[in-house]
């Protein structure tokens, strides 16, 4: 079975790109293993301090940071640095042509109760910029030269796309390797689950209000179905599953903070997974517009979040039209 490296030297992807992509896999494999020792390896539990986001962070989402950091600022195609865990860019290698940006943790509420969570990843071209300087990472998804995730479960998946595509790759324990196990993976057009936080209803703009209605209403609602939901309260896993058997997730415009227009943040969660799911087939959008058109302003800026199966986006979208 081929590795990571294997099939991205048979897709002709750039080696300095693979350098960059193997020193995320590395911090990955060493976060995966940490949490297969859960409470044994004193990862559980509260750090007790805040992020930039103004989140409590868990002592897991610190080490994950540390070790993503370490390991790519000892990466010499690595030019800089952006968490979402972290105030400002950081700085690698001046010589470096590659940003990368992490959100480390996604889902580390989870951690404590032994359910999935993921570290996702966004890879963009440094274009000679003072990776010191916040204005050198804004650009847009589109300029992505890499995005992925890799998914902590009952087994530890890479999920990743270099613009050919997704594949999906399982983390063998034995040799330590990720190999590819699902090559060209594709989201169904249509579906009948849908994923959202239904306790925010209250705050939701009234076209998302109707359309979350109509999906509640099930084959004697105007869309004619039968629908389920799912909600995992991790991207990565609610992602995943999309990816597997089609789906909607949604983090839509809420008025619970006008600084906030969405929860997510743009460049660590909305720009990778939707170059994951365009990929895919699938579709991503703010409400307004397609994520990866969103030309960002600051690096932990928030957008509302629509993704999944292609024609149930469009679905979703006819309801403010």
């Amino acid at each position: 079975m081929q590795t990571v490296q294997q099939l991205l030297q048979n897709n002709n992807v750039d080696t300095k790109l693979v350098s960059a992509i193997d020193a995320v896999l590395e911090a990955s494999k060493e976060i995966s293993f940490l949490l297969q020792k859960g409470a044994m390896s004193g990862i559980l539990g509260s750090a007790e301090q805040e992020n930039v986001q103004g989140e409590t962070q868990k002592k897991l989402d610190v080490i994950s940071n540390d070790l993503l950091k370490d390991i790519l600022k000892d990466c010499p195609v690595v030019a800089g640095i952006a968490s979402e865990e972290e105030d400002f860019p950081v700085p690698a290698n001046k010589d470096g042509e590659f940003l990368v940006i992490f959100d480390p943790l996604d889902g580390s509420s989870n951690i404590d109760i032994n359910v999935t969570v993921g570290t996702i990843f966004s890879i963009l071209p440094s274009n000679g910029g003072d990776a010191s300087v916040e204005k050198t990472y804004l650009q847009s998804g589109r300029n992505q030269l890499a995005a992925g995730y890799v998914l902590y479960g009952p087994s530890t998946l890479l999920v990743m796309t270099t613009g050919q595509g997704v594949d999906i790759f399982t983390l063998d324990p034995e040799t330590k390797e990720f190999v590819l196990t699902d090559a060209q993976s594709t989201i169904t057009p249509a579906t009948q689950e849908f994923a959202i936080n239904m306790s925010n209803q209250r705050f939701w703009a009234e076209p998302m209000q109707n359309y979350v209605a109509d999906l509640l209403a099930g084959e004697t609602g105007k869309l004619g179905k039968r629908y389920n939901m799912r909600w995992v309260a991790a991207m990565v896993a609610d992602v995943h599953r999309i990816i597997h058997r089609g789906g909607i997730f949604m983090y839509p415009w809420d008025s619970r903070d006008a600084k906030k227009p969405g929860k997510l943040r743009l460049m660590y969660e909305g720009n990778p997974m939707s170059m994951l799911v365009e990929q895919a087939g699938g579709m991503s959008s703010t409400g307004e517009m397609a994520i990866m058109d969103v030309q960002p302003e600051t690096i932990h800026q928030r957008v509302p979040v629509i993704l999944g199966s292609k024609e149930e986006v469009e679905m979703a979208l006819s309801y403010s039209k």
